[in-house]
């Protein structure tokens, strides 16, 4: 009990690969690249659709090339990686012209997420896989420290084996432009980070339960913007997270009670943690405490100094970086990510459809 909690990410031995930077919006200036300076991480170049986008961050972050589109980005025969920060709807065109340029390009960390379906994310996986191409999601809260210490107690058996997984976000997401454009909001924008960390935690699922109802803030039309889901597995776990972006008229007048909250319970112990992302940009570092038989009436409290936003970021560059040292399958390979992409849309069908979804079946449907 007394050996720490691994919630850090493993980092390559070679830290020098040349990244190529492909989108200059605030993800990208304000979380991936102060996470890549601060891990001593390189790169080398940037592109985005509006240049002087591009050419702001470069001067910012003192990257050496910026070039006035992503195509001419594509052509620098001396990138090795690139990193993609593009609205989910211009990704996969991109992924796929990348394939074509495979003679350089030795792997990529494609942002999450990967496709707004199963189908269109399968075919960038294909095409990464034909081109000899290492393809990673940035599904970065895998890499928040409470999130990844939960998954050390789960490994070391602390807990026992899973019996019920909660998060309850109470927190007010600023939707990008770009978000009023796409055909679901909260699901693939917001509730995909606690559905990866759900298949992180305990795998997939094998069916869903879920119901949404639009956010009475946002003014721009959309479908799903409270989302309430459960996820079922056949081995007797259960999942549930309340994805409440209103919170009540916090911004309207009323007192505010703001905050992410999970918990995990077990059959030898249980677990519970804040996230701290919604005080961003003050850093908040996310917590967790845990409780195990192994020692009686006894809460342990590990607490540490790093944040997800932006020091998760760290994380899911290196596990590529590793994959790419050692030849190995990313941490978060775009194989593995079809599987969310997949509980995202059984979350949204089930939701629209009143009816149970299951994750099989469209994983089965955009085969062939």
């Amino acid at each position: 009990m007394d050996a720490p909690l691994h919630y850090l990410p493993r980092l390559p031995h070679r830290k020098d690969f040349r990244i190529g930077c492909i989108g200059a919006g605030f993800i990208m200036r304000a979380c991936h690249l102060v996470a890549y300076r601060q891990a001593g991480f390189n790169p080398v170049a940037i592109a985005s659709r509006t240049p002087a986008h591009a050419q702001a961050v470069a001067q910012q972050h003192g990257i050496p090339r910026c070039y006035d589109t992503i195509e001419q980005l594509l052509d620098d025969s001396a990138i090795e990686v690139l990193d993609i920060a593009v609205p989910p709807d211009k990704q996969p065109n991109i992924l796929l012209a990348a394939c074509r340029h495979n003679s350089h390009i030795r792997g990529i960390l494609a942002q999450k997420p990967l496709a707004l379906s199963v189908a269109e994310a399968r075919r960038c996986v294909e095409a990464c896989q034909a081109a000899g191409i290492a393809l990673a999601v940035n599904q970065n809260m895998r890499y928040d420290q409470s999130v990844r210490a939960m998954k050390d107690l789960l490994q070391r058996g602390w807990i026992g084996e899973p019996v019920l997984g909660t998060i309850d976000m109470r927190a007010i997401p600023h939707w990008m432009p770009w978000s009023e454009n796409l055909p679901s909001l909260s699901t693939f924008v917001m509730s995909i980070h606690h559905l990866d960390t759900f298949r992180y935690w305990f795998g997939t699922p094998e069916r869903v339960l879920a119901s949404t109802r639009p956010d009475p803030r946002t003014r721009f039309p959309h479908n799903d913007g409270i989302n309430l889901y459960i996820l079922e597995y056949d081995n007797g776990c259960r999942a549930s997270a309340w994805d409440d972006v209103w919170t009540g008229p916090a911004r309207e007048g009323c007192a505010a009670d703001i905050a992410i909250r999970w918990r995990v319970e077990g059959t030898e112990g249980l677990a519970r943690g804040t996230i701290g992302w919604p005080s961003y940009p003050q850093r908040t570092p996310s917590t967790i405490d845990f409780a195990t038989r192994r020692q009686p009436n006894v809460w342990q409290q590990p607490r540490w100094a790093e944040v997800w936003f932006p020091d998760a970021f760290i994380g899911t560059m290196a596990q590529l970086l590793c994959a790419l040292e050692e030849g190995s399958e990313p941490e978060i390979s775009g194989r593995d990510n079809l599987e969310t992409i997949a509980l995202c849309q059984a979350v949204y069908t089930a939701a629209r459809e009143h009816r149970v979804a299951t994750v099989a079946e469209f994983l089965q449907n955009s085969v062939g």
